[in-house]
């Protein structure tokens, strides 16, 4: 499981969406944007989908899981 804390796009507040983490100043779940990409969805397609949302959240959400993704994990 990625490490969101450290994502300045987001933010996880247990009162709001289950205390899942969401995109900054909205109730977008971060899940949402992977679910949306496995289906193909374009990153344009998502913001213009979930106002409030903004390719640069979107692109800084992504470069966070990428980054983490190639960090060597600890067994």
């Amino acid at each position: 499981m990625l490490d969101w804390s450290f994502c300045p796009a987001v933010e996880r507040d247990p009162q709001r969406v289950s205390g899942a983490w969401v995109f900054r100043g909205t109730r977008v779940p971060v899940s949402a944007l992977f679910e949306n990409l496995e289906d193909g969805v374009q990153i344009t397609q998502f913001v213009e989908w979930f106002p409030g949302v903004t390719i640069e959240q979107v692109r800084a959400v992504l470069d966070h899981a990428a980054k983490s993704l190639a960090l060597p994990q600890v067994a």
